[in-house]
């Protein structure tokens, strides 16, 4: 168990962690020359049972609140630490409303210098400490009366004991998800490099693990482990470890950074969250507007942001809304992690909230999607149930981000019983309801009828065109198997590459189909190279209006494909193209560029640059930089 102190300063946060574990935590030459904590400090005591109780004490000064907010952060334990002659003071105050906002509900209250006052003075600030407890999560705290200047004090040694017995009450963590540490210390040691110190608050490491730093991103190796001050082989949730890290310098971890499982590295500048801003005291009452600018501590970072209000125009003391919380610079969070917000001068705290998304969006983020996707996270971070997130998500969602909103391994996450898996390059996976995929299939037939109603005369819209119509941030893989399985039930037929509606047919006339069979063979036989529209016009003695009209004719009916005007290629002439692309870009392993496509179909560079183009137009394949590279899904039929 880890225990974090609290209370104001010169109270005898340190001087009880010393007569309860032994330690001084007071280990900078300033500290002992000042006689108070700068710094936080770390402690540690073996207990009977063989477990180690870990205790971070805590500056008290005003001026250090920034520093307490990382100690306590991640803590299981709180103890309230108020000296008798002063009782209740400012810090006081302002600790145990930090304790509140980021989620301790367990603790107890050790009261000290007793040895200062009579025994009235004693009740009556056990009396106000009491009453400040009420309304708290700590209310049935006990109050230990302490003098940790004297050995073998008896309340000194209640206080453990009962630390003890919380330790052995203290639920099992879940071990199931990845690992994450936030940084709150880290040095250098001579022959072993560099050293972060942190609280583990989720999922267990090895020695020989990779992780990775978050922001950074920075692949690390861990070459040893101290957990509760102990060397040992394997670290897990709710202790406090010292990692020995190879792959990163010194000067490129911060207390703020973290340590956490590749798949959870993943930052981000915008942080969707619900915030609750304390009610009108000394401490509080400030009113939050549109981009009002704020301090933020999460886990042991602290970072300043603007607030977006994202269902009111402002917030005031004592309520509670949805916000943005947008960060100069990328940070990681999951949802369900608790923060504490500063007003604009750090000089006082206002209010916490919780993560609801980390990945929030720049757009659209007051629409009623958002909030019903907002809803189902808050459902998801309380429950655990991943059914609502699957509901809120219409194109479905990656596993990997499953992975992160989670924090579970993918063996680890129970998918609802009706969930479709579409594997994804990269080992990554989409994850769809039933209901989404049918009702994805639903927009894609209501598209077709909307396009044949405008446009009788065409057969339909290509593969890729249709995609843009319906929907185009889908997954290009999730639209092919949309697009597969309509086709196999016959929901939507493809003629040469357009796709239609049963039942929908365009038709030639009697003169057109004769000449149109001539006009084929013409483009077939070109092949590569097909005569432009004045060519044949010339060739059969035709109109070149005529002959341009049929020719759009037969386009919009699916049967032959326009790569620029007036120039008309064959299906079989570009099925042979399309899969001399497909096998440069293999070969080349970036895609295909204008000059090896040239080379190797014998056209001209400015033929190629066209069919690649329409290439790219119609979906085949995507622009990066001077290559063409072939879509993931992409066949040509």
């Amino acid at each position: 168990m880890i225990v974090g102190t609290a209370g104001h300063i010169d109270h005898g946060k340190t001087t009880l962690t010393r007569a309860l574990t032994g330690v001084d935590t007071d280990r900078l030459k300033e500290e002992k020359e000042r006689g108070i904590s700068i710094e936080l400090g770390y402690a540690y005591v073996p207990l009977a049972d063989g477990d180690i109780l870990g205790v971070i004490d805590v500056p008290g000064h005003e001026k250090f609140i920034r520093t307490m907010a990382a100690g306590v952060t991640g803590i299981d334990f709180a103890l309230l630490v108020i000296a008798a002659d002063d009782g209740i003071m400012p810090q006081t105050l302002e600790h145990l409303a930090i304790l509140q906002l980021l989620g301790v509900t367990r603790g107890a209250v050790a009261l000290t210098k007793i040895d200062r006052v009579d025994e009235a003075r004693l009740l009556q600030v056990e009396s106000a400490i009491g009453a400040l407890l009420t309304d708290t999560a700590f209310a049935a705290a006990p109050i230990f009366r302490t003098n940790a200047t004297v050995g073998g004090d008896a309340g000194v040694a209640a206080l453990l004991a009962y630390l003890a017995q919380a330790a052995r009450a203290l639920p099992a963590r879940d071990e199931r998800r990845l690992f994450r540490l936030g940084v709150d210390r880290v040095f250098t040691l001579a022959g072993q490099g560099t050293i972060v110190t942190g609280t583990a608050l989720a999922g267990r490491v090895h020695v020989g693990d990779t992780l990775q730093l978050a922001p950074g991103g920075e692949l690390v190796r861990v070459r040893s482990i101290h957990a509760q001050n102990r060397a040992a082989e394997t670290g897990s949730a709710g202790q406090r470890l010292a990692l020995n890290l190879s792959g990163a310098a010194r000067e490129n971890i911060a207390r703020g950074s973290w340590v956490v499982a590749p798949a959870l590295a993943l930052c981000s500048e915008r942080i969707d969250a619900e915030l609750t801003l304390m009610r009108d005291t000394d401490l509080g009452g400030l009113t939050l507007k549109p981009w009002s600018p704020v301090h933020v501590h999460l886990g042991a970072a602290h970072h300043t942001a603007h607030v977006v209000l994202l269902d009111s125009e402002a917030l005031h003391p004592g309520q509670h809304g949805r916000v943005q919380l947008v960060f100069d610079a990328p940070l990681h969070a999951v949802p369900g992690d608790r923060f504490v917000v500063r007003n604009a001068q750090a000089s006082l705290t206002i209010g916490g909230g919780l993560v609801l998304d980390p990945f929030g969006p720049a757009r659209k983020r007051r629409s009623a999607a958002r909030h019903a996707w907002l809803n189902a996270l808050a459902d998801f971070i309380a429950s655990g149930e991943y059914g609502a997130l699957l509901a809120q998500s219409p194109l479905g969602m990656r596993l990997s981000t499953l992975v992160r909103l989670s924090q579970l391994p993918p063996a680890e996450i129970a998918l609802p019983a009706d969930a479709l898996r579409i594997p994804l390059r990269g080992e990554d996976a989409l994850l769809i309801s039933q209901a989404a995929a049918l009702a994805l299939e639903q927009r894609i037939v209501d598209a077709l009828a909307q396009f044949h109603a405008r446009a009788p005369d065409e057969a339909g819209p290509e593969l890729w065109r249709l995609k843009r119509i319906v929907e185009p941030d889908m997954e290009d893989l999730l639209w092919s198997k949309l697009i597969a399985d309509l086709l196999e039930k016959n929901g939507v037929l493809q003629r040469g590459r357009s796709l239609h509606l049963p039942g929908h047919t365009v038709e030639l006339r009697a003169d057109e189909q004769a000449l149109a069979e001539t006009l084929l063979a013409a483009l077939q036989q070109g092949r590569f190279d097909p005569p432009w529209v004045r060519d044949l016009a010339r060739q059969y003695v035709l109109p070149e209006t005529e002959v341009r009209k049929l020719l759009l004719k037969l386009a919009k009916s699916g049967q032959i494909s326009q790569v620029v005007p007036d120039l008309f290629y064959h299906p079989d002439g570009l099925a042979e193209l399309a899969q001399l692309v497909a096998t440069l870009g293999a070969a080349g392993g970036s895609g295909v560029n204008a000059a090896a496509f040239r080379d190797a179909s014998g056209l001209g560079r400015k033929r190629a640059i066209q069919l690649l183009e329409f290439f790219d137009r119609v979906g085949y394949t995507r622009r990066l930089g001077n290559a063409h590279v072939l879509r993931p899904s992409a066949q040509w039929t």
